[in-house]
């Protein structure tokens, strides 16, 4: 379903927009990465913060930013800080502002969540372990 936003200019004009294409609009618990403003460390802490906040964290880029955005999902699911909810790839036209020439984009949104039970995916792995084995490590 799609919904219209309405926005009022200086001069009082009413401009209708769907809100898929309102960029406007941004979550609060997404972050857009760029490979050249942001070291790729600010971004990752900054993730971190998000996912301890809002529970989830939506990391987004465009073309060149992509690897970045994959290495920082990464490392937060290495770390267990982490888990994988979402993945969407998708192009977007983007206009040059020199010649008006329109190209299409690569696009990744990465949904990151809250592991369910860091406590609980332990005794698992301890569970998964044979008990002869883990006889021999005791002794």
């Amino acid at each position: 379903m799609e919904t219209l936003v309405v926005t009022e200019t200086l001069e009082g004009v009413k401009k209708l927009t769907l809100a898929k294409e309102a960029a406007v609009i941004q979550k609060k618990n997404r972050i857009q990465v760029s490979n050249s403003k942001k070291p790729l460390f600010f971004y990752l802490n900054l993730a971190k913060r998000y996912i301890k906040q809002y529970d989830d964290v939506e990391l987004s880029a465009l073309g060149m930013a992509i690897p970045s955005v994959v290495t920082i999902a990464e490392i937060l699911k290495k770390n267990g800080v982490a888990t994988e909810k979402k993945i969407l790839t998708s192009t977007v036209a983007m206009k040059w502002e020199t010649n008006g020439k329109t190209i299409q984009k690569a696009k990744i949104e990465i949904v990151l969540g809250k592991p369910e039970n860091t406590s609980n995916q332990a005794e698992a792995a301890a569970a998964a372990t044979p008990a002869e084995e883990r006889v021999d490590k005791n002794e």
